[in-house]
């Protein structure tokens, strides 16, 4: 049965007609001047620095204005290499790391806001898609000649339909989100005593460098899932995780032998990316993926997000390649971690990532409750 967001594009699509346009004709498309991610300094206040991540969207922090100038606001980052590709959506000025090509709408574009310029980001990222789990990526000419295929009216580019269609998708989106926060009880993101105390009393904390061997043992995983060779679906069988930037690492579910499934409430790791998340329940896994196991008691799903800040912090000086990530260099690794009575303090570690759930929680809700309220104005004034 289709969701209500499949069913909102089938009906909104259905009536629509369709030009194609190479993307050559809609954007100016052009290799950033780069910055040596290694060779950066961040500050606090600056211009954003924008890397070949997922994450934030691609942001990895700010740095001092440089002896060029940054990219423009309001344009579109793709990134060329590494196993995946990732476009994003650039609403302030920011300079790049290497590998990232700029899109800069043309003059063909009439209308450009940040719907959409999501309307465009969603096809790009389709093509730049197209080249993941290759690490050297596409060409400057691949990407300008790409065809996509965008709404027309009077054989003119219908900027209302791109708007009104994003517009209707993010209204959906939020109402889900709405309710997922209500049944789960995320929308209550008041910190208790305790919460607020760790965070109160963080700069007064022990710290200690502990190896990532004395933390966790390091295993293979019980049998590589080629994912050219195993069918992956939305929700049936169990989790597939592979090396992937995003999603926890997870490309879907596939069904499987369960003698193959690895444990849960463990950390897989991919060795050439260092990517590496917290898996609660069993799973399957792609290649080159590393099992860690606790060798402490008390972990579990939030001290989990401790230690893979710790370690993310760690590896974020590494370059990218599999040698760097062998299981010797990790069992060789140190993270710091608090410490009370010369143990591991993993009652703070689980109050803070529970303070920092609900901090960041707090800002969702109060997004969604600005959102619904902005609807409603605008419902409201189109109804009278």
């Amino acid at each position: 049965m289709l969701g209500k967001i499949d069913a909102l594009l089938n009906e909104k699509l259905s009536n629509v007609e369709w030009g194609k346009y190479k993307l050559d004709d809609l954007f100016d498309i052009v290799g950033t001047k780069s910055l040596d991610s290694n060779a950066i300094t961040f500050v606090k206040c600056g211009i954003n620095f924008v890397g070949r991540t997922f994450e934030n969207n691609g942001i990895q922090g700010k740095i001092d204005l440089q002896d060029f100038e940054p990219n423009k606001a309001y344009t579109i980052t793709a990134t060329v290499i590494g196993n995946y590709k990732y476009v994003k959506y650039q609403k302030e000025p920011y300079y790049c790391s290497q590998n990232i090509n700029r899109l800069t709408p043309k003059s063909i574009i009439t209308n450009w806001n940040e719907k959409i310029a999501y309307f465009f980001v969603t096809n790009i990222q389709k093509f730049v898609s197209l080249y993941d789990n290759q690490q050297g990526g596409y060409k400057l000419q691949d990407i300008k000649n790409h065809v996509i295929n965008v709404p027309i009216k009077d054989n003119k580019i219908d900027f209302d339909f791109m708007e009104s269609l994003i517009s209707e998708l993010e209204e959906e989106r939020i109402s889900e989100l709405e309710a997922y926060l209500q049944i789960t009880g995320l929308d209550n993101y008041k910190l208790t005593n305790e919460e607020q105390k760790a965070i109160d009393e963080y700069e007064h904390l022990d710290w200690s460098k502990y190896q990532i061997k004395d933390i966790f043992d390091i295993r293979s995983y019980k049998k590589r899932f080629d994912a050219n060779k195993v069918k992956i679906t939305e929700n049936i069988g169990h989790p597939y995780i592979v090396r992937m930037g995003n999603n926890n690492g997870c490309k879907g579910y596939i069904e499987a032998d369960e003698q193959f499934l690895n444990e849960g409430n463990t950390i897989s790791f991919g060795q050439d990316t260092a990517t590496m998340y917290y898996q609660e329940k069993p799973y399957f896994t792609g290649d080159k993926i590393k099992i860690l196991h606790s060798k402490i008691d008390g972990f579990g799903k939030l001290n989990a997000q401790f230690f893979l800040t710790a370690m993310n912090k760690s590896f974020s000086s590494y370059s990218w390649g599999a040698s760097r990530f062998n299981v010797e260099s990790l069992q060789k690794e140190t993270i710091n971690l608090p410490i009370k009575d010369n143990k591991i303090d993993i009652s703070t570690m689980n109050l803070l990532i529970s303070a920092i759930s609900k901090l960041v929680i707090k800002d969702v809700v109060l997004y969604k409750n600005k959102k619904i309220e902005l609807t409603k104005k605008i419902i409201d004034k189109n109804t009278n």
